[in-house]
């Protein structure tokens, strides 16, 4: 596991930690395997905020202490709060983890996941970038087997990603599933071994964190475009985005450093 200065307690139930462009999220809650409670998501949003809103912030990486990725919800806990405020409990102006409502995440997120991953785990996966698990994971997207349905973005994107059918085969019946069926259906792109988990998604982070960031940016910025607006925005959207960025210091950069053979040094202007 590669190494840092710790930012934030161990006794918080989300932690984070900065190492140089990256930013490490962790689910710190694992006598309960990780299950969110509404003090959790609320951590869990302030942190993506966090990350989205630093510009020295080029990537982040999320993770789970314990043997578990996360339960899903902490549901007494969680739907008492949603009675009462008559939503997910996220603070205003902060960005959905899920991606639901609010501002637009424009810096990339790795997840690296492993035990079981249940409802809104899979969900969270699902609003992420790059996605990878560790051997004998297990998913469910089980919501139907409490007499709910999942409402963090699974029956939306999960039929987009994986197919209509391979979606429903798993929404419709709760079954769960293992970490071949989840590369099958395109759910994580790669198995890591769990001692080389946290290595592979840093070195993907820093991989993306080493691109031009505005580049990285728009890019994603237009895909969640096409994703929430359809095809048609975005095609809308793109060239002048293009041109835009044609006249960063970046883009300069990038076809000095081209011309000149050598690594491009980006500033995210």
């Amino acid at each position: 596991m590669t190494t840092g200065t710790d930012n934030a307690s161990q006794s918080e139930l989300i932690t984070t930690r900065r190492e140089g462009h990256v930013l490490w999220i962790g689910f710190n809650r694992p006598k309960e395997r990780n299950a969110f409670n509404t003090e959790m998501l609320i951590a869990l949003s302030n942190a993506y905020t966090t990350l989205d809103r630093d510009p020295e912030l080029r990537c982040g990486i999320v993770y789970a202490e314990g043997k578990q990725f996360t339960l899903g919800l902490d549901l007494p806990d969680v739907s008492a709060t949603m009675r009462r405020e008559g939503r997910v409990p996220l603070p205003d102006g902060n960005l959905d983890p899920w991606g639901i409502r609010g501002p637009v995440r424009t810096t990339p997120i790795i997840v690296a996941s492993h035990g079981m991953c249940i409802t809104l785990g899979i969900e969270l996966m699902l609003a992420a970038d790059i996605r990878l698990c560790a051997p004998r994971s297990a998913f469910g997207q089980i919501e139907v087997q409490r007499g709910l349905l999942p409402f963090g973005g699974a029956t939306t994107r999960f039929p987009a990603l994986s197919g209509w059918g391979n979606a429903m085969r798993y929404i419709l019946t709760g079954d769960t599933f293992d970490e071949n069926e989840a590369l099958r259906i395109g759910l994580v792109q790669e198995i890591v071994d769990k001692a080389e988990l946290r290595n592979r998604a840093f070195e993907l982070a820093t991989r993306v964190a080493e691109q031009a960031p505005l580049g990285v940016q728009a890019s994603i910025e237009m895909a969640r475009v096409a994703e929430r607006e359809g095809a048609g925005a975005a095609a809308e959207k793109l060239q002048p985005k293009a041109l835009e960025l044609m006249e960063t210091e970046d883009a300069h950069e990038g076809v000095q450093s081209f011309i000149e053979k050598r690594k491009p040094v980006y500033r995210g202007k």
